[in-house]
């Protein structure tokens, strides 16, 4: 019976311990910001340890909704049928944490030789595959070697609603899909024909071209304002109400502490 109990004791508080930790997955926009917030947040308390993976925002929704993570990153607003599956469970609760655009970029080289700016019948067209040269846009005599992201991704749900009318569209001029906004800028940078769409924070570099978008430059004023036309906002989700680390975290996140974090490395804060 000593024994029984002293197994259930220590079960007991097996438990609570694992119910202290934050388990946050999702957006690989939301990524490198969630990573150095918890850096910050773990570096500053023990009783609620954060851990942050990526996958997307659609797999982060769908971690949060099954219960395997407390917090949902996501570039994107969550779907009403995403809401539906889940809703026996509990209601998602969003928090807005910083803003963000969809960035075009290209390949230096297309970039140099004469390629600023793009339009949106043009960047659709691209996508579409019905402009598959860069000379017809003014650049060099090359085959364009578009980059798109994987399914389940929040930035390309935006890129698809917003430049394709449609989250769903086919997009046959696509060369290659990858796996994250890392993914996207390492294939752009490693071309001298290619062209994707990042989130905002992976677009200040000097190894590629970041496009005007509708005669819109993607700063943070014009991201800020909405006047950039791939402009979105960037939220954590929580399944129900936030445990209470998972809050203490969301707290920090939007605290002036955690919003500097966003400013200082990138990222648009509120």
């Amino acid at each position: 019976m000593t024994a029984l109990l002293i197994a259930l004791f220590i079960g007991s508080i097996a438990t609570a311990l694992a119910a202290d930790k934050v388990n946050v997955a999702g957006s690989t926009t939301v990524l490198p910001l969630a990573q150095l917030e918890a850096e910050a947040f773990n570096g500053q308390q023990t009783d609620c340890p954060v851990s942050v993976t990526g996958g997307g925002t659609g797999a982060g929704i769908t971690a949060a909704g099954e219960g395997r993570a407390d917090i949902a990153m996501a570039s994107r607003a969550v779907t009403d049928s995403e809401r539906a599956m889940y809703k026996q469970k509990g209601n998602f609760q969003q928090f807005f944490i910083a803003y963000d655009g969809v960035c075009i970029i290209v390949s230096k080289q297309v970039y140099d030789a004469g390629v600023k700016a793009i339009s949106k019948d043009q960047l659709k067209n691209i996508y579409a595959g019905k402009i598959k040269n860069w000379k017809e846009l003014g650049g060099p005599d090359a085959a364009i070697y578009a980059i798109a992201r994987e399914e389940g991704s929040g930035t390309r749900d935006t890129f698809n609603s917003l430049v394709m009318d449609n989250s769903s569209a086919e997009t046959p001029g696509v060369s290659t899909v990858a796996n994250g906004n890392a993914e996207v800028k390492t294939a752009v940078t490693g071309s001298d024909k290619a062209i994707g769409y990042v989130g905002f924070s992976y677009a200040s570099s000097t190894d590629i071209g970041v496009l005007t978008y509708q005669g819109i430059t993607p700063n943070p004023q014009n991201i800020k304002s909405g006047s950039y036309p791939l402009a979105r906002k960037l939220y954590l989700y929580t399944l129900g109400e936030p445990t209470p680390c998972a809050q203490k975290f969301i707290d920090f996140v939007l605290s002036a502490a955690g919003q500097k974090i966003a400013g200082d490395n990138g990222f648009i804060p509120l």
